[in-house]
């Protein structure tokens, strides 16, 4: 898939660098700006959970 991609960008392969640099440059702006921002209007930090605490660990008051 990435090699018909590649073939399908024009110019040499300095220029088919460049473009795929400024597309993924794209790609991640969007994400940052627009995607990230709206999506975290549907999740709330505080009823994240990433694990259990270990046996024998300290609880942390606040957190």
């Amino acid at each position: 898939m990435y090699a018909a991609l590649w073939r399908g960008l024009p110019g040499p392969w300095w220029v088919k660098v460049l473009i795929v640099v400024v597309l993924a440059a794209a790609v991640l702006y969007g994400l940052m700006f627009y995607v990230f921002p709206w999506v975290s209007q549907f999740i709330v930090p505080q009823e994240v959970t990433v694990g259990l605490p270990l046996p024998g660990a300290p609880v942390v008051a606040g957190a």
